[in-house]
């Protein structure tokens, strides 16, 4: 069970990720600071706080109601994050003035605040309530983040030229509502 949830949370986030405003923060660092590893360990720092409260709640949601309810729920949230992921979102919302802070305090403090509220921050709720392996969550959930923002920060822009950023989206969301009409069949059929 705990592989299951290391496995299932970084393939989940990782495919989220894609498009997503973090994502395209991390792009925005790159060309601003031109220092890959402390905005790496930036995005570190701030995913696993972020994920690990997300987590929480998720897990304690998950014991507060029917377990049948949950994971409908869980499903049914999979569909509508497949959806969200197809809207575009803005990067112009993020920018900010982060003064003197340094790439890894502005990379960890602005990764925090963009992930509240994220399809992916949501995401990571939803698994936390799917699995009692909390710490696995977390870990892979930051594992996926990080697949997702290292390539951005690494190689940024060059890395859009080569797929366009649709196609992405639209395979990000055909996962995310494919894992959740999955889940819904089978509480029907249960």
């Amino acid at each position: 069970m705990a592989f299951d949830a290391l496995i299932s949370s970084t393939s989940l986030v990782a495919v989220a990720e894609i498009g997503d405003k973090t994502q395209l923060l991390s792009f925005m660092l790159a060309a601003r600071y031109r220092k890959a590893w402390p905005i790496i360990a930036g995005i570190l720092v701030a995913t696993l706080l972020n994920h690990a409260m997300a987590a929480w709640v998720g897990h304690w949601i998950g014991n507060m109601f029917e377990a049948s309810w949950v994971k409908l729920a869980i499903s049914l949230s999979f569909v509508v994050i497949g959806l969200w992921t197809l809207i575009p979102d803005k990067a112009d919302e993020l920018e900010e003035d982060v003064g003197s802070w340094g790439a890894f305090w502005a990379s960890a403090g602005l990764f925090f605040v963009a992930e509240m509220g994220d399809k992916t921050q949501l995401a990571t709720v939803a698994l936390g309530a799917q699995y009692d392996a909390i710490t696995m969550v977390v870990i892979g959930t930051t594992l996926g983040m990080l697949i997702a923002n290292i390539p951005a920060v690494l190689v940024g822009e060059k890395l859009l030229q080569r797929m366009p950023l649709d196609r992405i989206r639209q395979i990000a969301a055909a996962l995310f509502v494919g894992f959740g009409l999955w889940g819904v069949a089978q509480y029907f059929m249960a």
